[in-house]
């Protein structure tokens, strides 16, 4: 089954009108892949050449690049491009010799692993992040079976819940086995799937270093360099403080969330619908699953969102500016949520322009003129509020 993804084509079309190369960056199995290939059906009328650097022929044929790319008009297509990072500086040579011709390349790790495209492509580089499906893709009855399975295709379009937890159970072991190893980073998989299984038990939490190092026997350093790791390729997302002028302690480590609901119920052990809701990381789950899917609606960056905490305990999901104005947001797995002393703090501390509260009613309702609750199969009516 072939999902259209109809706000990301638009987003790749704008790009590559914009920049000869646009690298399209994210997780594994997410659709990379077939996004390219929509776009190259649908979008592009010129000729398409493509190279999978996972394919030992095409492999072989970049053994010499400039002999292989340096002919090709139309569009490039490079898929997993974190394998052979010294193609960035021939790129950086072909895009100034032939500016018509633009190349999209895939790569399965951050922009802090693949640091050669952004010192070699400076101004000829445009970054595309793409997670799994999302709700605006899917039809409303949709939103149980991708909070369970998480937006993976495959385990989301897989035919049963064993068939999608098995496969994703295969995508963590593939995951630690090969991809990791393949970037370079030699870290031992059962060290890292300890970790990573530990970090499911602080989903939605502050990052504690010392407190995982300590029950793994790692330093505070050592726990810090594998989340980066697991957040360099996308499956955790560190979501940094909000820092600013004020006489109150604030929380200054970052927080965490898996960005992928369903590998976080993989590493629960979660299969399906009744295991999850008898677990005690059942609001947290969806808490994690509705930011992450109001930051896609919304196009955030990771570096645009941010969460506000502390001390004392008032704390705030999400803290982002947009139109030069600074909004909030918070995920409540409830009901019908209601106005909280936290909720009005935020609104004054931070100056915020309106606060939104995800649940997963049905309805829509204010809670007073700048804290409304929306439903998570309404975010649209979040985008809406910001653009006026």
């Amino acid at each position: 089954m072939d999902i259209p993804r109809t706000k990301e084509l638009h987003l790749l079309a704008t790009r590559l009108k914009e920049t000869p190369v646009v690298a399209i960056l994210g997780p594994r199995q997410c659709g990379k892949t077939t996004l390219a290939q929509q776009f190259s059906r649908r979008e592009h009328a010129n000729p398409v050449h493509r190279f999978d650097l996972e394919d030992p022929r095409d492999l072989a044929k970049l053994d010499q690049p400039m002999l292989a790319l340096e002919g090709l008009h139309g569009l490039v297509i490079i898929d997993e491009v974190q394998r052979r990072p010294e193609l960035f500086p021939v790129l950086r040579v072909l895009v100034d010799k032939h500016p018509t011709t633009k190349y999209l390349i895939l790569g399965s790790a951050s922009r802090d692993l693949l640091a050669q495209s952004s010192e070699s492509l400076a101004g000829r580089i445009s970054y595309l992040e793409l997670g799994g499906f999302s709700l605006d893709m899917l039809p409303p009855k949709a939103t149980e079976q991708l909070w369970i399975r998480g937006g993976f295709p495959r385990s989301y379009l897989a035919s049963s819940a064993d068939g999608s937890f098995q496969w994703r159970q295969d995508f963590i072991t593939t995951f630690l086995e090969r991809d990791v190893p393949n970037l370079g980073i030699r870290i031992p998989p059962q060290t890292l799937r300890r970790f990573w299984m530990m970090l499911a038990h602080y989903h939605g939490q502050i990052f504690n270093a010392t407190e995982i190092g300590r029950s793994l026997s790692i330093s505070d350093v050592t726990a810090k360099r594998y989340l980066d790791i697991l957040a360099g390729t996308f499956v955790i997302r560190q979501v940094a403080p909000w820092f600013y002028n004020t006489h109150k302690r604030l929380v200054k480590r970052p927080k965490l969330y898996f960005r992928d609901s369903g590998l976080l119920h993989a590493l629960l052990s979660l299969k399906d619908r009744g295991d999850l809701l008898g677990h005690p990381q059942l609001g947290a789950s969806w808490e994690g699953f509705a930011l992450e899917q109001a930051i896609q609606r919304l196009g955030l960056r990771e570096q645009d969102v941010f969460f506000w905490a502390v001390h004392t305990g008032a704390e705030l999901d999400l803290v982002f500016q947009h139109q030069g104005k600074r909004w909030g947001l918070e995920a409540k797995y409830s009901d019908a949520p209601t106005l909280t002393k936290t909720m009005h703090a935020a609104v004054e501390e931070l100056s915020l322009s309106h606060l939104w509260v995800v649940y997963p009613g049905p309805t829509p309702y204010d809670l007073n003129t700048h804290v409304s609750v929306v439903p998570i199969q309404q975010l649209d009516l979040i985008k809406l509020r910001t653009a006026d």
